[in-house]
């Protein structure tokens, strides 16, 4: 199926609330305007979600406003032990209020409450990120103080509609294999990123999402051969006829992938069994990788059955191949990322 190369500008959506159009893209083309949404602000999702990873620790901060509810959490992944902590911070009815930017080139989050400080700042170079949490784990607090920077020519922009709601719609952009340096500290534990080893990526969403969704996503990044790659793989977000969201960065240059599948394998129940090894494949015979799961990130998130997160973000190690645009085949050796599956009501 081909993939459809969005060339146009300006905003958005038309005058009727829907979008222009659908594709994708590999810099962000649309201005993005709350003003311009044919949806009730309870309606309207808005979320910046950030990953941090080295060898040892891997460390999540998201920050969203679902319209009827936003949620502020952050995870601390121990790959070694394997491990994991994820606390998360309720907002009820913050209905677009929570301040996040309507790009994601510019424009800055700084919100506190009692319990939570978030900074996400553009500053010369890159990204600064600012996050504690009183009480992250029992009495222990979290802080997390990280710099990304050298980030890559190209990323990930789709632009996606719904079928059933035609201004319902996916306005996202990921950014894949910045440099990471800082570090977070959680009680008595603190660990450094180097910005040798570390990297980071972004998850920056915005739009008007119909009430039950559930997607496959996954993303890796790291050096091999002295190169940096990484790729950002998934589907299940709304009608992706028009283009998928999946590709291949190498040395922060993109290599447009078409439609994938996540082969995960099942319980006798016929339920996942996350822990095994799964198999991604595309559709036009470039992309074969093997994925040895060491820690599942689960989370539930139900309020009254109306707000409904179950997620299992699985961390391991990714082995394979990808045939490159030039035809080129590129050895993937023990690259680490995550793959996720996840339930959404909201």
């Amino acid at each position: 199926m081909s993939e459809h190369l969005i060339t146009g500008s300006g905003p958005l959506l038309d005058e009727e609330g829907r979008l222009r159009e659908p594709g994708y893209a590999l810099r962000p083309p649309f201005d993005y305007a709350h003003d311009q949404i044919a949806a009730p602000a309870w309606r309207i999702k808005d979320w910046d979600y950030y990953l941090v990873q080295d060898a040892h620790y891997a460390v999540a901060l998201t920050f969203s406003d679902l319209g009827y509810i936003g949620l502020i959490s952050a995870a601390v992944l121990d790959l070694d032990a394997p491990a994991h902590q994820t606390t998360s911070e309720l907002v009820l009815f913050p209905m677009g209020r929570m301040g996040l930017p309507a790009s994601s080139e510019v424009g800055d989050i700084d919100w506190q409450n009692k319990r939570c400080s978030v900074k996400f700042a553009h500053v010369e170079g890159g990204r600064r990120l600012s996050f504690a949490m009183q009480r992250f784990v029992d009495d222990k607090d979290l802080e997390v103080e990280l710099l990304l920077s050298e980030e890559p020519r190209d990323s990930m922009v789709i632009v996606t509609p719904w079928k059933e709601n035609e201004r319902a719609f996916y306005y996202n952009r990921k950014i894949i294999g910045m440099q990471a340096r800082g570090g977070f500290r959680v009680g008595e534990l603190f660990h450094e990123f180097d910005g040798a080893e570390a990297v980071g990526l972004l998850d920056w969403g915005r739009g008007v999402w119909t009430y039950d969704n559930t997607w496959y996503w996954s993303a890796a990044m790291g050096w091999q051969a002295g190169r940096v790659i990484g790729f950002n793989l998934g589907y299940g977000f709304g009608d992706t006829s028009a283009a998928s969201e999946n590709i291949m960065f190498v040395d922060g240059v993109g290599h447009k992938l078409g439609r994938v599948a996540f082969d995960i394998p099942a319980h006798e129940d016929g339920s996942f069994d996350y822990l095994k090894p799964w198999h991604i494949l595309d559709d036009e015979g470039r992309l074969d990788l093997a994925f040895t799961p060491s820690l599942d990130r689960c989370d539930l998130i139900d309020v009254l059955n109306m707000v409904v997160s179950d997620q299992h973000q699985v961390f391991g190690t990714f082995d394979g191949s990808v045939v490159l645009d030039d035809g080129k085949i590129l050895a993937i050796d023990g690259l680490r990322g995550f793959a996720e599956h996840v339930h959404n009501k909201y």
